[in-house]
């Protein structure tokens, strides 16, 4: 993968990098933490501009975001109001739980979004919940575009930085891509585990 990330930046340069990108958001295994510090150092050797490899990894990252927020909004609350009926289990969430979650979202959305856009994993996931709870595009936009910009900014400054020891920004935050995806792990085992049907609660 990574013969074949630094080829394509070579070969298809911005574009490249925004084909990158959007695909890191659709398909997580493939590591923003390495993409975007390796343009950074395309743009400290002169071959690319910095500005231009920051606005070519927002673009591409939001339109990845982009394809999530829609499947969010195909989902809708009424059809995952449905599913948590049915499979509330697995879901780890009721159907009230589901009227609940909305009402947090709607509350801390633009945060939500923010901060959401900076964390490993996260930063894919957090597009569905945005969609189901059908957030106005332009709200979603406007901060899922602050949060990746800086993501970009902070991953490519990083590679620009170091150069060609820009590998070493993915040994450090791979660390923090597995400790988040541990704790998502365990956070769901627990819930699942946890779980009781609204009936249960009821009758306890």
């Amino acid at each position: 993968m990574f013969d074949w990330i630094v080829s394509l930046i070579d070969k298809a340069g911005y574009l490249g990098i925004a084909l990158l990108m959007l695909l890191e958001n659709v398909f997580p295994p493939i590591p923003s933490e390495l993409i975007m510090p390796l343009a950074g150092f395309s743009a400290a050797k002169g071959t690319l501009s910095f500005t231009g490899v920051v606005l070519a990894g927002t673009i591409g990252s939001l339109a990845g975001a982009y394809f999530w927020f829609l499947i969010g909004r195909w989902i809708g609350p009424k059809r995952l109001k449905q599913f948590a009926a049915r499979h509330g289990r697995w879901l780890t969430m009721h159907p009230d739980e589901v009227d609940q979650a909305r009402a947090f979202f709607s509350r801390h959305q633009g945060l939500a979004l923010f901060l959401g856009r900076l964390i490993p994993t996260i930063r894919s996931l957090i597009s569905v919940p945005a969609g189901v709870n059908c957030i106005p595009i332009s709200t979603f936009l406007l901060w899922s575009s602050l949060g990746t910009a800086l993501w970009t900014v902070l991953l490519a400054g990083a590679g620009y930085l170091l150069e060609s020891q820009y590998e070493r920004v993915s040994e450090w935050l791979n660390p923090v891509s597995n400790v988040v995806i541990a704790g998502l792990v365990i956070w769901y085992v627990y819930r699942v585990i946890r779980f009781k049907a609204p009936e249960a609660i009821e009758g306890a």
